[in-house]
């Protein structure tokens, strides 16, 4: 009978969806932009990079260049690109169409001030593209698209200088706005790293395809479906029917009404962190009474093998290893960083090896399955299969194309140590990235 009433609320939820529900109304985010007064600085939205010199409009004489094309499949609105990242000296720079730099300056303000030059690059009409030339070197790059116009934001932080990127807080400037990016890096040595992600939120969708010059094969992210954001509005909806839980509130909507974005967990916490406070205290406490009676074996995959933990004294112990694990709160778990999950200045290799894989186990929910009580054993058919679980990350998997993209830090970790689960795309010799947005390719 409980089984039957969650399917027929689950139903309920998506039916209420199709026919234009108002989110809001049962509790969906919704964005209220602020100005630049209200920008909220951290080291997630700032790109600190050196002073220099060059404040307007320049050209770039390198010989070394990467094309990156940009394939608008989004048929709801002008869309704009965004190139930025750091030059080889360090100092912030964005890219224009033409290829060409502008270096912002803060003016020595230190408080964020509008970077006021035109960083856009307009796509083309759908299904129509652009060639960009990137004529440097750029590190811990960053290329946005948005439908509208984003704003970024410049100050001077005593010893250089910063760039306040768009940011997910529901108070951002470009909150209402919708945007995404991809993780672009092109270093000195002619190289490319870019990567998708989803450990923070899905936002406008992309995906990227990159080609090389020595025959090398052609790598692809396809990413999400095209109505992956408002998908995954339903799928959050129907759970919060399911556990009363409040997943819905991870929808973000514009004033209209409209889903704009998810936020992840791990950074929704942040802002409402009573919301999933106990959400895994009773997960948690299971295991921990569990593994004080059977053994939870950790496989390293490395030279240090399997590692034998059990809980002792109310804290996890593995081995030999000088480092414990304490019972993880709600915030450690979303975010694998803390707690238990923290890193330490005089690391060991099986610490470093116990912290993904423990931290797994928790946000797929494996840890009290048969076969468990290894870590990893049990590949993707058995994630989530469980409450409590990581229901954004659960439905991201369901709404991805080909799996990739993580949507928690360590979702890489598998039995095998093999399965390629990141959005990236890399190659030492780089011909062409090709980035659609709003739809994934279906030529290649």
């Amino acid at each position: 009978m409980h089984f039957t009433r969650l399917i027929l609320m689950a139903g309920m939820a998506f039916a209420e969806l199709s026919r234009g529900i108002n989110l809001i109304e049962h509790g969906a985010t919704i964005a209220s932009p602020g100005g630049i007064q209200d920008f909220i600085i951290t080291r997630d939205n700032t790109l600190n990079g050196t002073y220099h010199h060059r404040v307007a409009l320049t050209k770039s004489s390198n010989a070394l260049t990467l094309p990156v094309k940009l394939v608008n499949q989004f048929d709801d609105g002008q869309i704009n690109a965004y190139i930025q990242g750091l030059d080889k000296n360090g100092a912030i720079v964005f890219v224009t169409a033409d290829g060409g730099l502008i270096y912002p300056s803060s003016g020595g303000s230190r408080v964020p001030v509008e970077v006021r030059q035109d960083l856009a690059i307009p796509l083309p009409a759908l299904h129509e593209s652009i060639t960009i030339n990137i004529p440097i070197p750029l590190n811990s790059g960053r290329i946005y698209f948005c439908q509208g116009n984003l704003t970024f934001a410049i100050l001077d932080r005593g010893n250089g200088e910063a760039l306040v990127q768009p940011s997910i807080n529901p108070g951002d400037s470009n909150a209402s706005l919708n945007w995404g990016f991809i993780e672009l890096t092109f270093p000195q040595d002619g190289s490319i790293y870019a990567n998708i992600s989803y450990v923070d939120f899905v936002g406008l969708v992309l995906s990227m395809v990159l080609t090389t010059t020595n025959r090398g094969g052609t790598q692809i992210t396809r990413g999400l479906h095209a109505d992956a954001v408002s998908r995954l509005c339903q799928g959050l909806r129907a759970q919060s029917l399911k556990d009363d839980h409040h997943w819905l509130g991870m929808c973000v909507t514009n004033e209209s009404g409209r889903p704009i974005r998810i936020i992840s967990p791990n950074y929704y916490h942040r802002i409402h962190e009573e919301a999933f406070k106990y959400y895994w205290t009773g997960y948690v406490d299971e295991v921990w009474e569990h593994y004080s009676r059977t053994p939870l074996i950790i496989d390293t995959q490395s030279e240090s093998g399997n590692v034998t933990c059990q809980v002792t004294g109310d804290v996890l112990r593995c081995g030999n290893d000088p480092f414990t694990y304490s019972k993880p709160s709600a915030a450690d778990i979303w975010g694998c960083n803390s707690g238990p999950f923290a890193r330490h200045e005089d690391e060991t290799g099986i610490h470093l090896a116990v912290i993904p894989r423990l931290c797994a186990g928790f946000v797929r929910s494996t840890l009290l399955l048969e076969g468990g009580h290894v870590q990893p054993s049990l590949n993707s058919n058995y994630h989530y299969t469980v409450s409590p679980t990581h229901h954004y990350s659960r439905l991201v998997h369901e709404l991805q194309i080909d799996g990739r993209g993580y949507a928690f830090s360590y979702d890489d970790v598998n039995p095998r140590g093999d399965e390629n689960a990141s959005g990236t795309v890399a190659a030492p010799n780089p011909d062409l990235l090709t980035i659609y947005v709003g739809s994934p390719p279906t030529d290649v």
